[in-house]
């Protein structure tokens, strides 16, 4: 896998902090509680700091990095978190120097062999990392149907290959640490059809079809899924699965 730096998000950077999911509060205390020392966070690939915000209520000082300027400046601020730009595989964290390692949404972009090189160098000695993912929401079977039909055939070609590391729940990804057993988590949020479709211009594949035919593919959907909707303004309950390893070094 090259090591060049992919780009996905950077154009709809403020698109993705008002649209992307929060991680539940209970995954946090889990991570937290693997952790003797909760001195420093290293959260790797930040986005626009969902994972780093949370961290940041556990740890002294949460080191949130992103490869994507523009990222970083759509981030929320907190006194304790100390935002960095540099990429995953090459960072300026100092040896043994990092308890806990996160990465939400984005390991499967990474050079998996010179990242774990990285993480096991400024991880100190017994450290933990965890790294999860998420899969397609679920909201109803009417709706679901024309999502999962616009994920697929519409913007399905646009996805970047990295995505079927999602599509196999992130069970096929190396990861040379020693596993720790987790529980099971899940995300939820209440959304209006706004959200929804917010959420889904974040998607990189989305960003290609656009890049690529001059034309917004979610406009293809919208009409549908108003009157299925109802009511534009009521809120939905959206649930994803979430996908999460967790090892020690």
């Amino acid at each position: 896998m090259s090591t060049e730096f992919k780009d996905h998000f950077s154009k709809q950077s403020s698109e993705y902090a008002n649209y992307r999911p929060t991680y539940p509060k209970e995954l946090f205390f889990f991570l937290s509680s693997l952790v003797s020392d909760k001195e420093i966070a290293w959260d790797c690939a930040t986005g626009s700091g969902q994972a780093a915000l949370e961290l940041a209520s556990f740890f002294e000082t949460v080191i949130a990095s992103d490869a994507s300027a523009k990222q970083i400046e759509s981030a929320q601020s907190k006194p304790n978190i100390q935002y960095h730009l540099f990429p995953a595989e090459k960072t300026t964290l100092a040896d043994n120097s990092v308890h806990l390692v996160t990465v939400a949404q984005a390991i499967h972009w990474f050079d998996f062999e010179k990242f774990y090189l990285e993480v096991k160098r400024v991880l100190k000695p017994g450290g933990i990392i965890a790294v999860w993912g998420y899969g397609l929401h679920n909201i109803n079977p009417e709706i679901d149907f024309i999502v999962k039909n616009f994920y697929s055939q519409i913007v399905g070609s646009f996805w970047p290959k990295e995505r079927i590391y999602i599509e196999q729940e992130y069970n096929t990804i190396p990861f040379p640490f020693i596993l720790i057993p987790t529980p099971t988590f899940s995300m939820s949020l209440e959304w209006n059809l706004k959200d929804l479709l917010g959420y889904l211009r974040t998607w990189s594949s989305v960003q290609r079809y656009i890049d690529e035919r001059k034309e917004n593919p979610i406009l293809l959907i919208e009409e549908e899924l108003k009157p299925i909707w109802g009511n534009e303004e009521d809120k939905k309950k959206v649930s994803w699965p979430l996908y999460l390893k967790v090892g020690k070094n």
